[in-house]
């Protein structure tokens, strides 16, 4: 503080000494004419007309950041035509006029009320105008003038950030720009040195540099690797006044980042990689890792592996784990513990993408050797071949041999095998297998014309191991035999015309073989020996497995002969051949003269004539028929029909006794004889139900059944319903039987209305009220007693 105020002290002083001078000047050198003048005599005597003088002034200045306890004066105003009587008065108007500047109306100085601060304004317009103090009428005309704020170093250099990031790659050479860093003062840089800025660097060296006047940062120092040091933090710092003490500073932070760059290459840890797999892998599955260390990053560090030799080139393969930067070691074929044991390979890891900058660095690649030990592996049996194709003719004896199957263990042990069919495969059971040596027999004779291919499966097992197992299909042809012998390919019928010329063809035929095409086609059609010389048809064979049935004469009659059956007999190709003899049947028919069929009924002829005999016959049954279901009709009719349920005058279920008294009440039993409710026929035994015949006789229990003369009402209800329940024999039907007694102890009591009107009951019936809506009717009914008694 104390440097300050003598700083500012200075800077006043200069400041008044320049204004002293400055107004010195301006009173020797402007002027401005007056309206109102004087004259004045010259050295030798001449008068000279001297025009009046106006405002003496010039540019004022102060300086800013004043803070004595005086107002700064800034300057004086004064016109000529002041005479110093105090009738002038001087008017100061414009930006500040009366808050920042005021003036002496009468002798015209300025001052300065406020501390100023160049920064936020530069210079001041005013206005100045001397006028009549008594009347205020101008005496000159306004003029303006600047007031301006003289700079002082107040303001220290602000970087444009607090915080710089930058980066630069590693290894650069000396003298690598990195980053510009940029500072501004707010002082005045057309005065003085304030705002003259100089860069020099705090923290950071020996490693970066910066150029004073431009502020830009530097490499100092050759091959920074980022494996090493990745981070530097630097501090810059700028300083005005031209860098000279008493200048004002300000730093920022810089941090700077070396990035990578492709200088190192792959190394592996170790020398040798050791591995194993077993026997029972399968390709494609993993075996193992290696792995290159590289310090690079990014794809500086990508690392590609590759098989460069060994025995196990063939049987392995290694890909990139481009995530982890890990070779994986898969299998690429299958192993066999037993025929080689070990593998050895010698892979190399190498960088993908190499900087030339830097290949003095190389070679960027390494390489290692990984060895495989196969482990042996408790392997299922295999077979020799994937699938087996047998034949055998059909029809062959049971236990002819169709083939053999052979499989071992592949293991060390080699086990014995066993052998059996998947009966899932065979469920007829044609074939069966010896377990020991693995031929596959028949069983059944087999009919190519029903299965021609049999597909079964044959399992493999070790005998010590069960569970070890190996399974291969095996497709049996059945070869065929010319065991068929040809047929008609359909159910002909043949038509020919009465009319029929000699050696007319009217029919073609072919022939079916179910045999297999070797042993069918070329079929051979023929007429039996006997018949060669037949009368009426002849038969011409096609040679295409066809043949023709030609007519040999003319003149057929449907009177005479409707109806004609012609052997023929076809023979196929098979060693040895086979042939069958086929009737066809032909039938006489009348045609017209275009050889249309017309008719082949025989009896046409002779409808005009009469009923034939066959005919009359037919008539005769169906009247016959006729008659007797009139009869059996008639019959059924006056037959009585007997009831589907028979009732028995004895069988009375129910009886409706009816009393013209009441009698005693319900305790009353001498009013009537309960034995009248009972069958007098059931009392000494069971008498079952007519409606329907029971299946088997139901013998009642002794003891349920009451006395014949009880007259315990409750004893013979309980034994009805006891002999109703465990009655088998009796249908389900519902029946209703009503019975006036309650039974003994009954403590409801009589539900009778009959005495209802008549008996007074002490019973209080209040609690219906509380029942809900259900019981309202009772509760009207007798609830209201009192409510009677109370009106009456």
């Amino acid at each position: 503080m104390k440097e300050d105020n003598c700083l500012h002290a200075a800077l006043i002083c200069l400041g008044m000494l320049y204004y002293s001078h400055a107004i010195t000047t301006e009173k020797l050198n402007h002027t401005r004419p007056s309206l109102h003048g004087h004259h004045e005599k010259g050295k030798e005597g001449q008068v000279l007309h001297r025009s009046k003088r106006g405002w003496v002034w010039n540019q004022f200045f102060v300086i800013e950041e004043y803070t004595g306890p005086d107002p700064v004066l800034v300057g004086r105003l004064h016109s000529d035509i002041d005479s110093g009587d105090g009738n002038i008065k001087y008017i100061l108007s414009g930006e500040g006029a009366g808050i920042i500047f005021v003036i002496d109306d009468k002798s015209g100085n300025i001052h300065a009320t406020k501390t100023l601060d160049r920064e936020e304004r530069a210079q001041y317009t005013l206005t100045a105008q001397a006028v009549d103090r008594n009347t205020n009428r101008p005496l000159e005309p306004p003029s303006e003038f600047i007031v301006k704020v003289q700079d002082i170093n107040d303001n220290p250099p602000e970087f444009l950030h607090e915080n710089y990031h930058a980066n630069v790659p590693e290894r650069s050479n000396v003298g690598t720009s990195v980053i510009q860093v940029t500072a501004s003062d707010a002082d005045d840089p057309t005065y003085g040195n304030s705002a003259k800025l100089v860069y020099s660097i705090l923290e950071g060296q020996p490693y970066f540099s910066v150029e004073a006047q431009t502020g830009i940062i530097r490499t100092a120092l050759p091959n920074m690797d980022r494996e090493a040091k990745e981070e530097y933090h630097v501090v810059i710092q700028a300083k005005d006044m031209g860098g000279h003490m008493g200048g004002l500073s300000g730093t920022t932070k810089v941090t700077i980042t070396l990035t990578d760059v492709n200088d190192n290459p792959p190394k592996f840890p170790q020398s040798v990689y050791q591995m194993s797999v077993s026997e029972a892998a399968v390709p494609g599955e993993e075996v193992g890792r290696v792995k290159a260390k590289d310090p690079d990053i990014g794809e500086n560090g990508l690392v590609a592996y590759s098989i460069l030799d060994g025995d196990g080139m063939d049987m392995f393969e290694i890909t990139t784990d481009y995530e982890t930067q890990e070779g994986v070691v898969k299998l690429k074929k299958l192993l066999d513990f037993e025929t080689k044991k070990s593998y050895s390979l010698k892979v190399e890891a190498a960088n993908v993408h190499i900087d030339p900058k830097f290949i003095s660095n190389g070679p960027f690649k390494d390489t290692v050797t990984v060895k495989i030990s196969v482990e042996d592996a408790d392997e299922p049996p295999v077979f020799l071949k994937p699938s087996y194709i047998f034949e055998v003719q059909e029809n062959a004896a049971s236990g002819t041999v169709v083939g053999k199957v052979h499989a071992k263990d592949p293991d060390a042990a080699n086990s014995a095998i066993r052998y059996s069919i998947d009966r899932h495969t065979d469920l007829e059971r044609y074939f069966i297998i010896n377990a020991e040596d693995g031929n596959i027999k028949t069983i059944k004779a087999l009919d190519r014309e029903e299965i021609a291919w049999h597909n079964i499966s044959v399992f493999a097992v070790e005998v010590h191991k069960q569970h070890q197992e190996a399974k291969v299909p095996v497709a049996i042809k059945v070869v065929d035999v010319n065991d068929n012998a040809p047929k008609f390919a359909a159910a002909y019928e043949a038509f020919v015309c009465e009319n029929a010329r000699s050696n007319q063809q009217f029919i073609t035929i072919s022939a079916d073989d179910k045999d297999d095409s070797a042993n069918g086609p070329r079929f051979i059609f023929s007429l039996p020996p006997e018949i060669i010389h037949n009368p009426n048809f002849t038969l011409r064979d096609n040679r295409d497995n066809t043949a023709s049935v030609l007519v040999r004469r003319e003149g057929f009659s449907r009177q005479k002969q409707d109806l004609y059956l012609l052997p023929i007999v076809i023979s196929d190709g098979g060693l040895p051949p086979m042939s069958s003899t086929n009737t066809l049947t032909i039938r006489v028919c009348g045609c017209d003269s275009n050889g249309s069929l017309l008719s082949c009924n025989a009896e046409a002829y002779i409808l005009n004539a009469g009923l034939s005999t066959g005919a009359l016959i037919a008539i005769l049954a169906c009247i016959v028929i006729l008659l007797v279901i009139v009869v059996l009709f008639v019959t059924l009719k006056r037959q009585k029909k007997e009831p589907l349920i028979i009732f028995e005058e004895e069988d009375v279920r129910e009886n409706i006794i009816t009393y013209d008294d009441e009698g005693g009440g319900e305790e009353d039993t001498e009013a009537f004889d309960i034995a009248t409710l009972q069958n007098p026929d059931g009392i000494n035994g069971f008498i079952p139900r007519k409606d329907i015949k029971p299946e088997y006789q139901y013998m009642p229990r002794p003891g349920l059944r009451p006395a014949p003369n009880s007259v315990d009402v409750d004893d013979f209800i309980n034994t009805r319903i006891q002999e109703a329940d465990n009655d088998p024999t009796a249908p389900p039907y519902d029946s209703i039987q009503i019975y006036g007694y309650e039974g003994r102890g009954s403590v409801a009591g009589s539900l009778s209305s009959l005495e209802s009107a008549t008996t007074d009951s002490d019973l209080d019936y209040d609690y219906l009220q509380n029942w809900g809506p259900r019981f309202k009717k009772l509760a009207d009914l007798y609830g209201s007693k009192d409510t009677f008694d109370d009106d009456s």
